[in-house]
């Protein structure tokens, strides 16, 4: 149902609001809430525009707000009435966090209850939404970065609801396990590492030296809690970010300041490592992690256990510093005041083994749907050996292999989503 609609600097956005089964399999259950914004132009608002349906990256992000036609949204709108789907658990879809779980139950009812926010229950919220507002018609997606595993998983689920399919830097493993797929995104971290201290020779040393401090003082950030070594090795994650190499030196930069006693971290440097690194605004971003390439096992804690097998980020074994990319780990659960309460949720979850397969390999071999893929050759989160096997498993998937984005190049402006939008011109589709 519609909720609100508002103008904002040349913009149309209806608020829809879609009630939907916790669980698709019991539509009599228990219920939660998705949202999503459409947005038009002004002036294309009485138009009769097909829509693209955007799914976000995450897992556990919300979707864009656009504030005005600009970026990639704005391209889309170009051609599109764009719907911004809050996919469960996020933004105002009936969220997920530490409050809202303790209402669920102790940490066995949380984990079963969790156990139905992956790829898979988003498709079918998408396919509720979808008869809601485009009057049962199907529509074309746009899948950045996670959002092409829910792309993978809407063509494997429902590809009846599909005219037509985008994906930016989101090509998943169809068959791999988290296990394979962290030895290649700690092999690019290493690579995007070298890069870094490449350009920025200094800030190894800076490094190394704040990663002692920490392991020999109690550095608290401004919020109470406790930084540790690992945790700030973690501020790697933007390391696969065009803007991230610098956004990371210009906070090293400011790391140290003359105490009463000698060098201290500043505040400045402590505020900047928090807001980085907390994920009181996502916590299914690391609950769900390496969940989203759970099929028929548990992951049990993969990342870490690759992690362990790596003595070239041991912050204690004498090898050159170096950061760790999108990884979560057993300790983020004891340290992060917004993950802590979750800790006995996180473990459950791990150690689930009867997760459903989310890709059904013989649709996709005989898929109909036209889609679009760009594949970043350097994507640090998704890598590109896997993204190349999925495009030649995907009936129709037509590829574009580029190494002049990172993985966030659809955000960087029009570019991206020109190039694919053009290809599917080439073909008329």
């Amino acid at each position: 149902m519609i909720t609100g609609t508002f103008r904002q600097r040349g913009l149309v956005c209806t608020d829809h609001v879609v009630e939907v089964p916790l669980d698709h399999e019991r539509p009599d259950g228990p219920r939660i809430e998705v949202y999503a914004r459409e947005v038009v132009t002004a002036a294309k608002a009485d138009a009769d525009l097909p829509r693209l349906l955007f799914l976000q990256g995450g897992p556990g992000g919300k979707a864009v707000r656009p504030a005005s036609k600009s970026g990639f949204v704005g391209r889309a709108l170009d051609e599109y009435r764009v719907v911004l789907l809050d996919q469960r658990g996020t933004g105002r879809s009936t969220p997920v966090n530490r409050r809202t779980l303790a209402r669920v139950g102790g940490p066995a009812e949380q984990a079963a209850y969790l156990a139905h926010f992956r790829a898979d229950a988003i498709v079918r919220d998408a396919e509720v939404l979808r008869r809601e507002i485009n009057g049962g018609r199907p529509w074309t997606t746009l899948g950045q970065s996670y959002g092409g595993f829910i792309t993978m998983a809407y063509l494997s689920l429902a590809p009846e609801g599909l005219r037509r399919s985008f994906v930016t830097g989101g090509l998943p493993t169809l068959t791999g396990t988290a296990d394979e797929v962290y030895r290649l995104t700690f092999d690019r971290t290493l690579e995007k590492n070298e890069e870094y201290f490449a350009r920025h020779p200094g800030d190894r040393d800076l490094c190394a030296r704040i990663a002692g401090h920490l392991r020999t003082h109690d550095v608290r950030m401004p919020t109470g809690e406790r930084l540790s070594p690992r945790r700030f090795q973690g501020l790697g994650l933007g390391l696969g970010t065009r803007s991230g190499f610098d956004t990371l030196h210009f906070l090293l930069e400011e790391a140290f300041v003359e105490g009463p006693d000698g060098p201290e971290l500043s505040d400045t440097f402590l505020a900047g490592v928090h807001d980085a690194t907390s994920l009181a605004a996502r916590p299914l971003y690391a609950l769900f992690q390496e969940l989203i390439y759970a099929q028929g096992r548990a992951t049990d804690w993969a990342a870490e256990r690759v992690y362990r097998g790596r003595p070239e980020f041991d912050l204690d074994g004498g090898a050159p510093f170096a950061f760790t990319g999108e990884t979560y780990y057993p300790f983020d659960f004891d340290e992060d005041p917004a993950l802590v309460p979750l800790r006995e949720t996180a473990h459950l979850l791990a150690a689930k083994d009867d997760w459903p397969r989310l890709y059904d390999l013989d649709r996709l071999a005989r898929n109909e749907v036209p889609v679009y893929a760009a594949i970043y050759h350097d994507d640090m989160f998704v890598p590109r050996e896997f993204s190349l096997e999925t495009a030649r498993a995907v009936r129709g998937l037509r590829p574009w292999i580029t190494n002049e984005y990172e993985h966030d190049g659809l955000k960087e402006g029009t570019a991206v989503l020109d190039h694919l939008l053009g290809m599917a011109e080439e073909d008329g589709v």
